[in-house]
């Protein structure tokens, strides 16, 4: 990122609006720096408060399992204009402020959002299906409060595929750690990261590949 001299940065201060100076501010705990901004005049204090929270307690421990060398600073912004649920790019992620409000028990979103922060793949050579879906296992591994938000991995139906993502691959990984391989998954985002993710990656781990560990998924499911 370009620096900008001390006297260009007063300037710049000086210019925004007061209520955007007021919605800044930053938290460094335990060797991390999140830095939270809203544009949301009427976000709850409490909800703001759980946010920071939330990352304080999972995302060191998103960083011990997976990726030790993630980044130390992170970015939170509860955004009035954007309009899907929650977004991340270059260590910052945006909120729905209109999400938040209507589902403020959602405070994993959280978890989901800053394992996206620690998979750091870039160009990965895996499939979106394979990012989304490790993300909501780290979800259901480490989230503070999935309960709160009726947040669950669904049970398994005749229409669903490990390709699906979030949650019902979430789901399947689940059965791998307990019935098959433990650490697989954390092998496989190890892979994804130093780009040399190969689907025969699970083979190599469980004896099986993708298709072959979901037929023996889908005759006993349960984990």
């Amino acid at each position: 990122m370009r620096k900008i001299s001390f006297l260009t940065s007063l300037a710049f201060v000086a210019i925004l609006p007061l209520s955007k100076i007021q919605a800044q501010e930053t938290i460094k705990k335990n060797g991390y720096t999140l830095s939270f901004e809203s544009n949301y005049a009427a976000l709850d204090p409490k909800l703001k408060k759980r946010l920071i929270e939330t990352f304080f307690v999972v995302y060191p421990k998103l960083a011990k399992e997976y990726n030790p060398e993630t980044l130390k600073s992170v970015k939170f912004l509860v955004d009035t204009a954007y309009k899907g649920v929650a977004a991340t790019s270059d260590g910052k992620v945006t909120y729905s402020s209109i999400w938040m409000d209507k589902h403020p028990e959602d405070i994993d979103v959280v978890t989901h959002e800053v394992m996206h922060i620690v998979q750091d793949y870039g160009r990965s050579v895996g499939p979106g299906w394979l990012t989304e879906g490790i993300a909501d296992y780290a979800r259901f591994k480490f989230g503070v409060d999935n309960a709160g938000a009726k947040w669950i991995l669904p049970a398994l139906k005749p229409e669903h595929s490990y390709k699906n993502s979030y949650r019902i691959t979430a789901r399947f990984f689940a059965w791998i750690e307990k019935n098959v391989k433990s650490g697989a998954i954390k092998t496989v985002d190890a892979s994804l990261r130093d780009h040399t993710y190969q689907p025969e990656i699970w083979v190599k781990l469980t004896g099986k590949d993708l298709d072959g560990l979901w037929a023996d998924y889908v005759k006993n499911p349960e984990f």
